[in-house]
């Protein structure tokens, strides 16, 4: 038995997924013209209680969009020190938008409203990049599947208008803080001016991300999408699987955070186990023993057919998901105690 628990991204589509997607109607989705796209969209939109949205083929486009939108060049984005948007989107910030982070020491990735006050440049002081853009992520990838308290956002939205910064959620896994906090869309809508959200991760889709706002900033995305190279024809067969997934894989994300924090408890149990971080979805990270070597760990597991990652630093990695089924889940369980190092 093989088991992938590198991501929540190497799962396939189901029966009755690929069903969906052999059944959409589509058009020409450069031209606006897919019906299961502008569905997709529509959808995606309601949800957030946002005027319009628009289909990307992957997050990271979609969240570099948003920063074209949001910023200038020379300004500077506010974010935490592990941000994807810093360090794993290929440096896009600065390379197409001309912008630069500015890190700051949040708590398992997550800010809060005081540590964004303390980041801001004085807009008069001409030296230093000018303050635009404040990016959250939710859930935290480095940080372990971490999420926000709503009233935290809120704080740090308060802080946006106070000061004139624009509010971007980079929502790759925001199903799972849904689910995990019991929040709803529409409170994040209130908050943010973009919010792009995944559905290729946790929900199983194999393609897509969707980028929310408003329809003035919908439409220059359109164009910022287009210049990106992120055009796609007849995209309805993706964006079915879209929406297969939104309604009908969101609510078993509780399977998967459960998952994940049993196999926490099994791993605090053992001695090459040094310390493993809080789980709130379906996330794990956690740290071996000083005196063992990560790769050693990772061969070992794969010896019994379990397939995990490496976040360097002592750190490892076990993300939980779709095809991640009871069974496979059971056997992991009563593998992990027989792994001798």
């Amino acid at each position: 038995m093989e088991i992938n628990l590198v991501s929540d991204t190497v799962t396939k589509p189901t029966q009755e997924m690929l069903q969906a997607m052999f059944q959409a109607k589509v058009g020409d989705d450069v031209y606006k013209q897919d019906p299961t796209v502008n569905a997709l969209e529509e959808k995606v939109a309601a949800m957030f209680g946002m005027e319009a949205a628009l289909f990307f083929p992957s997050g990271t486009m979609a969240n570099q969009t948003a920063i074209k939108l949001l910023t200038n060049p020379g300004e500077q984005v506010i974010c935490d020190k592990w941000s994807h948007i810093y360090h794993y989107e290929g440096g896009g910030a600065s390379f197409n938008s001309g912008v630069s982070c500015n890190l700051v020491d949040g708590d398992r990735g997550m800010i809060t409203a005081d540590l964004v006050k303390n980041a801001i440049n004085d807009p008069e002081f001409y030296h230093a990049p000018l303050t635009s853009l404040v990016s959250i992520e939710n859930t935290t990838n480095k940080g372990g599947g971490a999420c926000y308290d709503i009233d935290v956002l809120k704080e740090i939205k308060q802080v946006c208008v106070q000061n004139k910064l624009k509010y971007h959620l980079d929502g790759a896994r925001l199903w799972n803080a849904l689910i995990a906090k019991k929040q709803s869309p529409r409170q994040f809508g209130e908050l943010f001016d973009t919010i792009s959200v995944c559905l290729s991760k946790g929900l199983g889709a194999p393609v897509g991300s969707v980028l929310v706002s408003d329809a003035a900033t919908i439409k220059k995305a359109l164009r910022v999408r287009k210049i990106l190279g992120g055009g796609m024809r007849q995209a309805g067969y993706l964006a079915a699987a879209g929406i297969y997934a939104l309604d009908n894989h969101v609510e078993r994300l509780a399977d998967d955070h459960r998952r994940a924090k049993e196999l926490g408890g099994i791993l605090k149990q053992l001695p090459w186990v040094a310390s493993v971080e809080p789980v709130e979805t379906n996330i794990l990270i956690f740290s071996i023993q000083p005196y063992l070597s990560e790769k050693a760990i990772i061969e070992k597991l794969k010896t019994k057919g379990i397939h995990i990652s490496s976040m360097g630093q002592g750190k490892l990695r076990i993300v939980t998901h779709l095809d991640y089924r009871q069974v496979m889940h059971e056997y992991v369980l009563e593998m992990l105690p027989k792994v001798s190092v």
